[in-house]
């Protein structure tokens, strides 16, 4: 068995481990779902594993006769890349090609549904076994379910067509039910973490097959747009301008644009249209590792400058370079987290003559890297553990955003679309008793937890208003597909508020439940700064900021329910608690000190007010709310504004009166606009 070269520059102890394949082997079983027959022909499904390198379901299946390595282009998948991820695939499907020709085989491309190719493909090899990589993604899982379900329908002589699904696992555990839910009560139990596998020698299959060609992104682009309506190309269309350049359009500015990609080097990592993330095959990508890791070392030679000049750009926070980097080959898996964590210590080592220090890594770019793959996988393992995840009454899904996995969930088969949006601290189970009441009155609801928040990834980024109105923005291009009526409390109504100003189309009408936001009078649009970083003192106030909430969090919940303090509950507390715990939670409330909400409400939803209800609280201890209701009812005249007794959560705290409301309105405006519709339509055509 042969392993995948590294290029020679590496120290050895960089290189791969030459262990004996068979060792390799034994230690691949634990990840796979069942065993296989060697005397067959195996189908390898790659999806997001674009690599050789570490890929526990390629080892297991050369144990075959032959394999047949296949990657579906497949629309319902590559609909969900942006124009740069797609650039990075192809080029990774070049050198995923290259890298199986080397040993000893070839990669298939077909187009169209992965569960009519892989049937028409497993009757043309005759091979019963099917290897694919487990996945936590919703519609990722639907694609699954529907291969496993074709394949229930083949038969060969002698034995059952079966999907052999594997992970690369992290940390040396055998079972994720047995893990605590606590990211801190995780690291005590101190798992070991595994040792990256060796790439594997390949068989083909003795018969002449097709194997297709790699497409060019052009190409990639007409098939994915085949298929898609106006309406869907409109909208796909609305998630290449960001927030920040909708707003300086709408203030009459230019956006600027950054030229200085600088000069091209040989052998860049840097190889898509925009230069700002790594890029290519394993090699390239390990190659680029490297030279991060080397940061502090300094370099003559041209591409491992590079990579340090792209660090310093990215660096908008300590380590946040890491992600920015590497973040999309690993969403791609052109490589594994565990190689990459494995690189990240040899290279700590190698600094520091063999010895790891118990009070931490010597170099910042360690610290990044193995502090990232960490990270990434306490989210993931989350996502995998559905006792960790579902709530009581809901089952909750997974949606990849920008490479982070989001939480959410969706309930009801009829009526128009509700999407819930919680506030600062808190998560999809928020609305855990308004869910149910507004989809029995028929609507079909839509809980997320926002970037950041609950068990929703909390990576290290900056977190900013137009972020998070961007992420709901594609949530609703993406899942939920249609308008919706967008029901937000606290800052989630701020970010509401934001999606119907940069995208009026997406929303139906704006509910704001105690909403975050000022109300100013005469408000011209000012500047805005375009370059945001973490304010000065905002890591130490965040951390003060941790602590102080961690200690009182039962007293500051008890604060916003006034009325009815018992509904903050075991639960509420339990949950903020934990989520408090998590990796990177101090990142977001870095962005408390650094918050821009500048924009008023009434700026923000002009042109709106008439599809705009407010939900306010009268005993709001965060705000003044008669002020609050007396700005509104003089500078939104159209808004209609419904006051309760509740404090800043009466979603929460009086569910049955909120639901009502929000049902009546929702009746309201959906059947104002189906009266609209029928007054433009001629009186002599049938309606």
């Amino acid at each position: 068995m042969a392993s995948l070269p590294l290029p020679q520059f590496l120290p050895h102890r960089l290189r791969r481990n030459q262990i004996p394949a068979d060792h390799w082997r034994s230690r691949c079983r634990c990840c796979l779902s069942s065993t296989t027959n060697e005397s067959s022909t195996a189908v390898v499904w790659f999806k997001h594993d674009l690599r050789v390198d570490d890929h526990p379901g390629l080892l297991a299946a050369s144990k075959h006769r032959a394999v047949v390595p296949l990657y579906v282009l497949d629309r319902r998948i590559l609909s969900r890349y942006t124009t740069e991820t797609l650039e990075l695939a192809i080029i990774a499907l070049e050198e995923l090609r290259s890298s199986l020709k080397s040993q000893g085989s070839d990669l298939m491309l077909r187009y169209g549904n992965a569960e009519n190719v892989i049937e028409d493909l497993v009757n043309e090899v005759g091979a019963p076994f099917v290897f694919v990589e487990e996945e936590v993604e919703h519609h990722l899982c639907e694609v699954l379910d529907a291969v496993k379900k074709k394949m229930d329908g083949v038969s060969f002589p002698g034995e059952s067509p079966r999907v052999v699904v594997w992970r690369t696992p992290f940390y040396e555990t055998q079972s994720l039910s047995d893990l605590p839910h606590s990211w801190e009560e995780f690291k005590k139990l101190k798992l070991p973490i595994t040792l990256p596998v060796p790439a594997a020698r390949l068989s083909s299959p003795e018969r002449e097959l097709q194997w297709g060609s790699v497409p060019t992104l052009d190409d990639l682009k007409d098939y994915m747009n085949e298929s898609l309506s106006k309406k869907e190309k409109s909208w796909r269309e609305m998630a290449h301008a960001s927030a920040e350049r909708i707003l300086m359009e709408r203030n009459l500015k230019e956006p600027t644009v950054d030229g200085s990609l600088g000069r091209k080097v040989h052998n860049s990592a840097f190889i898509t249209k925009s230069r700002d993330t790594v890029g290519g095959g394993a090699e390239a990508v390990l190659n680029a590792l490297a030279g991060y890791l080397r940061y502090l070392e300094g370099t003559s030679r041209d591409d491992w400058q590079e990579v340090h000049a792209r660090l310093r750009d990215a660096e908008i926070r300590p380590g946040a370079s890491f992600f920015k980097l590497f973040g999309p080959v690993l969403c791609l898996g052109i490589v594994s987290r565990r190689r990459v964590h494995y690189e990240a210590i040899e290279y700590e080592k190698e600094r520091n003559a063999g010895f790891i220090s118990p009070f931490g890594y010597s170099a910042s770019t360690v610290i990044a890297a193995t502090d990232a793959v960490c990270s990434i996988e306490w989210y993931s393992l989350m996502a995998l553990n559905k006792e960790m995840i579902d709530d009581k009454k809901h089952s909750v899904r997974i949606w990849r955003w920008k490479g982070h996995l989001i939480q959410y969930t969706v309930v009801g088969n009829e009526g128009p679309a509700v999407l819930l949006v919680h506030g600062f601290g808190a998560f999809l189970e928020h609305y855990r008793d308004n869910i149910d009441s507004i989809v029995n009155s028929k609507n079909r609801v839509w809980t997320i937890t926002v970037l950041g928040f609950g068990k929703s990834d909390k990576p290290n980024i900056i977190y900013t208003e137009l972020l998070w109105s961007e992420l709901l923005r594609d949530f609703m291009i993406e899942v939920v597909g249609e308008p919706a009526h967008c029901v937000g409390n606290s800052i989630g109504g701020y970010f509401v508020s934001l999606l119907a100003f940069l995208w009026p189309d997406l929303v139906k009408s704006v509910v704001l439940v105690n909403s975050a936001g000022n109300v100013i009078s005469d408000y011209s649009p000012l500047p805005r700064s375009i370059d945001r970083r973490v304010p000065f003192g905002a890591q130490l106030g965040a951390r003060l900021l941790l602590l102080f909430l961690r200690f009182n969090v039962k007293k500051l919940l008890n604060d916003c329910y006034p009325v009815k303090p018992e509904r903050a509950d075991e639960f509420l507390i339990t949950e903020m608690l934990r989520a408090s715990q998590d990796p990177g939670v101090v990142m977001v409330l870095e962005s408390i000190f650094g918050f821009d909400l500048s924009l008023p409400l009434n700026y923000l939803l002009k042109g709106f007010e008439e599809k705009t209800l407010v939900i306010q609280g009268m005993k709001d201890p965060i705000s003044d709310p008669r002020k609050k209701v007396a700005l509104l009812k003089e500078f939104c005249p159209g808004m209609v504004i419904k006051k309760v007794n509740a404090g800043h959560c009466p979603h929460d705290e009086i569910p049955e009166e909120v639901n009502h409301i929000i049902c009546e309105w929702v009746a309201k405006v959906d059947n104002d606009e189906k009266q609209a519709l029928k007054s433009l339509i001629p009186a002599d055509l049938p309606q």
